[in-house]
């Protein structure tokens, strides 16, 4: 056999790739399963986006390659979208950077940056690409906890001096996966600041900006004066707009990193697929109402999830955005891995232990609420029974 890599040492299976291994054992067996787990939308794009969509595939002109960074008019639909949305003015040339999807781009910006012994700051829980990225570049996670009693926002004067020094990066992500919390700017002008002070790329990742509850309305990191001499953003519409098979997102902010990163990315791969392109320009210019009824929708699984929760024991707080609950187990329960077995194998239903997040989601669950009405009805009788 030949020898892999010394990077593949420190590559572990993605932790949803084990759980659909044993949900599919499960499911083979005659098991009917319920996945709270991923953060998948069930909900398609509306009717115009999906139209946008056909109409380009139909077209025999558009099956070429889509150029590395796009048309002029993808790039641009990004920067308009963050004009109106956020009020932030970007140079659709110099200032954004199209992905296939966010998780890439997470990717080649460690690869972009980090060398053997580079830090790079990492929120705990957190989306676990922030660590494997780090990792498999060669960097350095360090994590910063993420409490209940802080916010679920980092305490960004606690961490050393000499773990600063070697700091390149910082990765934020609100409104958050997992815990559902939420940071308002004031904490981003503070983020922005630290980051000027230690001279760190601020690297703010926003995929839940469109997902917020009772009149909630997130902000962007790139809203904060001065923010771009130090900041780039990641947004992508996997689920602000249901388009994440489409695998479609950007990267805005910093004329210089955008530069690196991008130059990094064209060696990689040769750019999304016009259809997708057309498909992109439609979800953002075109009409948004249909958001607010998608999140009607959400608001209540949501209400469903707390409830159910609430009634076995797990304190849970009533999230005010993104498509997920952040619940702590029911005392009974020592660990969040031993209540999500007990779930899976008893009652078929598959969600996520805070663990697989890091070691400060200890104790909490994550359910997404990426399925129907229906079954997460059905899932929170099973539990509650």
């Amino acid at each position: 056999m030949i020898s892999p890599s010394q990077r593949m040492s420190v590559v572990k299976p993605y932790v949803f790739a084990k759980l659909n291994k044993r949900k599919d054992e499960l499911k083979a067996g005659g098991m009917d399963i319920i996945a709270l787990d991923m953060g998948s939308p069930d909900l398609p794009p509306n009717q115009e986006i999906v139209e946008t969509l056909v109409t380009s595939a139909r077209n025999p002109n558009k099956h070429g390659y889509g150029g590395f960074t796009g048309t002029a008019a993808f790039r641009k639909s990004f920067t308009q979208y963050y004009a109106r949305r956020f009020g932030v003015d970007l140079d659709p040339e110099k200032e954004a950077l199209p992905l296939l999807g966010s998780k890439e781009g997470i990717y080649h910006t460690a690869f972009a940056y980090l060398n053997p012994g580079d830090v790079a700051l990492i929120p705990d829980p957190g989306y676990p690409t922030y660590t494997s990225g780090t990792e498999i570049a060669g960097g350095t996670p360090y994590f910063m906890p993420l409490l209940k009693e802080n916010g679920w926002l980092p305490d960004l004067d606690a961490i050393p001096a000499e773990v600063l020094a070697k700091t390149k990066l910082m990765w934020l992500n609100y409104p958050n996966n997992p815990t559902a919390g939420i940071a308002p700017l004031s904490f981003f002008e503070k983020a922005v600041g630290f980051c000027k002070q230690h001279n760190i790329l601020l690297c703010h990742d926003n995929p839940y900006c469109e997902n917020g509850y009772d009149g909630y309305v997130a902000p962007s990191a790139l809203q904060v004066p001065g923010a771009k001499d130090i900041t780039i953003e990641f947004f992508s519409l996997s689920k602000s707009h249901n388009m994440a098979g489409m695998r479609v997102g950007v990267i805005l902010g910093n004329a210089e990193a955008i530069k690196l990163i991008g130059m990094l990315k064209t060696n990689v791969d040769s750019g999304p697929y016009i259809g997708i392109q057309d498909t992109t320009i439609a979800a953002l210019t075109g009409d948004q109402e249909w958001l607010y009824e998608r999140q009607e929708t959400y608001k209540e699984r949501r209400d469903i999830v707390v409830a159910g929760l609430r009634a076995v024991g797990c304190e849970v707080d009533l999230p005010r955005a993104t498509i997920y609950v952040w619940a702590r187990i029911p005392p009974v329960y020592t660990t969040a891995a031993a209540w999500g077995e007990y779930l899976l194998e008893k009652k078929g239903i598959s969600l996520t232990p805070g663990t697989a997040f890091g070691a400060h989601g200890e104790g909490y669950v994550r359910i997404s609420l990426g399925t129907s009405t229906k079954r997460i009805r059905e899932a929170m009788d099973r539990i509650t029974a």
